[in-house]
């Protein structure tokens, strides 16, 4: 061990398992944890710290003595840059084995339940170009690899069409193929910066906050219909409609053109107004014979596919006879809500986005379902006793927070109407832990199904069925 620069270098460390946030696990002479950003367990390497605190410390690997078994080649030129896919350089079955076992440990040491034996994680089919939604960066100013500022050319395009850099809210890297999105996404993402270029369109500065083109949305359906969303900074018509009208031309499979107009310091859209260019302002996506309306702005789960299969645990989990008052909690567009209404008597979703629940309801109209019925306002407002008391006492409930988790509130809310059934959908399954911990003297956990929607990162889904406890 030696030091350097303040930083310290740990010789011939073996990684030993997979943490939180994609990170692996190996331990210093001393005994503290070190987290590493770009090793796989099994790899014996050096560690260069870059950061220190009094538990643990965070490192990258800077030479590899030994590689793991588990490893295998990204496929993606930009894997190591780019921090979307940072588990491409292990093998699928071993992504599938340390989401599975984070979703356990979580479960059990977080919060101290008792498990039955879980069932197999459900790995993805696709394990590339699943995601039917990628959001893409402009930048005038973009991120140059160590290699690029290591030379002596002169660097040509500053150009940047794709994704920030983690940690650094201004850098953009400019992606020649993303592996995550069916095509045409990358041919429009390509076609779109070339045009650009050609015709002397300026990219936005994200310091400055000026330019034309800001960020650039593409959706996929299963049904084959394409979305696509052009933000502009600079109110430039003639300009923006060039754009446009190139799009319209070269790719007539586009169902949906659209731009917004943004000059706020933000790029978030949820408050902009969105403007139909060409073709409808919306997209449809298809499930089991259902049709869900997808526009701009609607939350719709990112791999298609395999949300199905969630949505089937979830279905399978909850044990439907047809006579049951079902709660949908976070309901979003109430797709799962009309997945499960053929087998429910009733079906009643709550969601604090007003723009979801509009979609929930319009969605069933259109899918003829007439047993749903669609609440919004924050949770741990509207569930409520007088809630209750006006749609019936659920005898299942479904739940699927945000990551953050169920609301103290909620929970207690959920401990008191006390339903012979919860089925509880997680994408983080730490909070999950912490809020299952929080039921455990009145509820049994029977089932856990993790659910891999995300190929080649580190997060997971987690499906839990609880039921009542007999007295």
């Amino acid at each position: 061990m030696r030091k350097k620069n303040r930083k310290q270098i740990f010789e011939h460390i073996e990684v030993l398992d997979a943490g939180a946030k994609g990170k692996t696990v190996a331990k210093a002479p001393d005994g503290r944890v070190i987290f590493i950003s770009n090793a796989v367990p099994g790899d014996i390497v050096d560690i260069e710290t870059t950061k220190k605190r009094k538990a643990y410390f965070e490192g990258i690997a800077t030479r590899f003595h030994k590689k793991s078994e588990k490893r295998t080649l990204p496929i993606c030129e930009h894997f190591g840059n780019c921090g979307g896919c940072k588990w491409q350089h292990m093998q699928y079955e071993h992504q599938l084995f340390y989401k599975q076992k984070e979703v356990e440990n979580n479960l059990m040491r977080l919060g101290g339940l008792e498990l039955p034996k879980p069932r197999p994680i459900l790995g993805s089919r696709k394990q590339y170009f699943y995601r039917n939604k990628m959001e893409f960066s402009f930048s005038d100013s973009r991120w140059l690899t160590l290699e690029e500022i290591k030379s002596d050319q002169p660097i040509g395009d500053k150009n940047a069409l794709g994704f920030h850099i983690p940690g650094m809210w201004d850098k953009i890297l400019d992606i020649k193929k993303c592996h995550l999105q069916e095509d045409p996404s990358n041919a429009i993402r390509l076609e779109v910066k070339s045009f650009a270029e050609a015709n002397q369109l300026t990219f936005f500065n994200l310091r400055g906050q000026s330019g034309l083109l800001r960020t650039m949305m593409i959706r996929t359906a299963s049904t084959g219909e394409i979305m696509v969303i052009i933000q502009f900074y600079e109110d430039l018509q003639q300009e923006r409609e060039l754009l446009l009208e190139h799009l319209k031309t070269k790719f007539p499979e586009i169902t949906s053109l659209q731009y917004i107009i943004n000059q706020k310091q933000n790029d978030s859209i949820y408050d902009q107004e969105v403007v139909c260019y060409h073709g409808r302002d919306h997209i449809f996506e298809e499930m089991e014979g259902l049709r869900f309306k997808i526009n701009a702005k609607s939350f719709y789960q990112t791999n298609s596919e395999q949300a199905y299969e969630l949505y089937k645990i979830v279905r399978d989990f909850a044990g439907l006879t047809g006579n049951e008052t079902v709660y949908d909690l976070y309901t979003g567009t109430g797709t799962i809500a009309q997945f499960v209404a053929k087998k429910a008597k009733k079906v009643v979703g709550i969601e604090s986005v007003p723009e979801a629940i509009e979609d929930a309801k319009n969605n069933a109209t259109q899918n003829k379902i007439t047993n749903a019925v669609f609440a919004v306002g924050d949770m741990k407002n509207v569930f409520t006793d007088q809630f209750i008391n006006l749609h019936g006492t659920p005898d299942v409930i479904i739940t699927d927070p945000p990551r953050v988790g169920m609301h103290k509130l909620v929970v207690e809310q959920l401990l008191k109407v006390a339903p012979d059934k919860i089925v509880y959908v997680s994408c983080n399954s730490a909070t999950q832990a912490r809020d299952l911990g929080m039921m455990k003297e009145k509820y049994n956990v029977i089932e856990s199904q993790a659910v891999d929607m995300f190929p080649q990162t580190h997060h997971v889904e987690n499906v839990v069925l609880l039921t009542k406890r007999k007295p």
